[in-house]
């Protein structure tokens, strides 16, 4: 399949390096000199400065958004009006309402959009949902998630803290991933409450952002996201009847990822403890890619897709309210 990227930051870049030989034949940025850079690091791929004239190309099959979150809806329904398929990076859009038209447009022309969630593809959750399938632990009881980190110099100064270029904070940054593997693992939440705050960064939008999400089985998600963590940490804990599974670290900066699986014994004390460490490089981006092309040939809505997408983005403008 013949694939161009729109966006040649950082993630457009781990994008690129993810795709078989021979995928990749364009990309697009505003800025010449970084579409120029990374077109040069692959033969036969075409760099743009306007995206536009990329997405009208007919010899693309799919188009990869990795922009910041003011260009994720555009450029998406843009590309799906022109009948490719899309993967676009999370949260996909700065609110739930922007993706509307996307999902109608969507269905009109047939064609697959997934959302960039790619812990659900990370190993060590691929192998949680494995052993939670599997039926050992019994039922889920509650999820208990941590995720963030410490920002930097200049951080209130970047795109991020720009609520119309980025939608809002901290919640919209990193607490989107916490809310769709919640929402993986729990299903749609019933009951929303949280808390947004301001605590050490000068910038218009949340440094942290409190989650508490229950569903009709009464099974609760305690969710923090954090950019005055310091030290980057990332931290999931779903608890089952007979036990639990831990996983943490994703890698970099945050630690060697790693899966524990505490099993309860019948006469419970210490439980019987498997480890799995999954370390660099990052196979998370490769896996999602390989599952988006194997659902546009089976014709069949990938997941995470933009329902997921739509509903953690009303999760989260049901805790920022009036806030922002």
């Amino acid at each position: 399949m013949h694939v161009g990227i729109v966006g040649c930051g950082l993630i457009g870049q781990k994008r690129a390096e993810s795709l078989p030989q021979g995928y990749l034949r364009a990309v697009a940025d505003v800025s010449e000199e970084r579409a120029v850079q990374l077109a040069g690091k692959y033969p036969d791929v075409f760099p743009y400065t306007n995206w536009q004239d990329m997405v009208r190309r007919d010899d693309l099959d799919i188009i990869i958004v990795s922009t910041t979150n003011n260009w994720l809806a555009p450029i998406t329904l843009a590309a799906v009006n022109t009948g490719k398929h899309v993967l676009v990076e999370k949260p996909a859009a700065r609110h739930f309402s922007e993706l509307d038209p996307i999902i109608e447009a969507a269905e009109m022309q047939n064609v697959q959009v997934m959302v960039g969630y790619n812990l659900r593809s990370h190993p060590s959750f691929l192998k949680a949902r494995e052993i939670i399938i599997g039926g050992s632990l019994g039922n889920l009881m509650y999820i208990r998630g941590r995720y963030g980190h410490g920002g930097r110099l200049g951080y209130e100064k970047e795109w991020r803290a720009d609520p119309a270029i980025s939608g809002g904070g901290e919640l919209l940054d990193q607490g989107v991933h916490l809310i769709d593997l919640s929402r993986w693992f729990l299903g749609e939440f019933t009951q929303i409450q949280g808390h947004i705050h301001i605590y050490y960064w000068k910038m218009p939008v949340e440094d942290n952002g409190f989650m508490y999400l229950k569903n009709e089985a009464g099974q609760v998600a305690w969710l923090q996201v954090s950019c005055t963590e310091w030290k980057n940490l990332f931290s999931f804990e779903i608890f089952c009847e007979k036990g639990k599974l831990q996983i943490d670290g994703i890698g970099g900066s945050y630690g060697t990822e790693r899966l524990t699986f505490y099993q309860m014994l019948p006469q419970m004390g210490p439980p019987e403890t498997s480890i799995w460490e999954y370390p660099f490089p990052d196979t998370s981006w490769k896996t999602e890619f390989e599952e988006f092309e194997q659902a546009i040939h089976a014709n069949v809505s990938p997941t995470p897709n933009l329902h997921d997408a739509r509903e953690a983005l009303k999760i989260v403008s049901k805790i920022y309210g009036d806030k922002l």
